[in-house]
């Protein structure tokens, strides 16, 4: 009876073991491809995304989340905190906006940025909760219009 119990505790922690590697660990790898050279699958203004979130945010994650997409829009805000680099981008709701998490390799343009600048930005889409986020982003310099 002993082995029998062995083997059943022996089996379970193989299988959580197993379950946590194949669900947890993908969560915890970093996307860090560069884009830079990958053609978007979207392109879409920073006012309309988020409008399209708050309206249908399920359908909207459909058709954006996870994917590469051109946003464009105006700096908000550019930030440097805790080894991220960050640009917010504005927009007509006064409670939401985009965060774009800004490629390590992109921080000379970045330093360069104004508030109220046209840019375009190219990152992958991870949703929305308060605000959309966008990673990896690399970014492409407007003439303000």
């Amino acid at each position: 009876m002993h082995k029998k119990t062995t083997f059943s505790v022996f089996l379970i922690v193989l299988l959580l073991v197993l379950s946590g590697y194949l669900f947890i660990v993908p969560y915890f790898k970093k996307t860090n491809k560069n884009l830079q050279l990958i053609k978007s699958e979207a392109s879409i203004n920073s006012k309309e995304l988020i409008d399209a979130y708050l309206l249908d945010e399920e359908n909207t994650n459909t058709l954006y989340a996870g994917k590469i997409i051109e946003v464009t829009g105006f700096v908000k805000e550019v930030t440097f905190l805790n080894n991220r680099n960050t640009v917010l981008l504005y927009s007509k709701n006064k409670t939401s906006g985009i965060i774009c998490d800004v490629h390590p390799n992109q921080i000379e343009k970045i330093k360069k940025l104004k508030k109220h600048q046209k840019i375009v930005v190219k990152g992958i889409c991870k949703g929305f909760l308060k605000d959309v986020i966008l990673l990896n982003c690399y970014i492409d310099l407007k003439l303000n219009e």
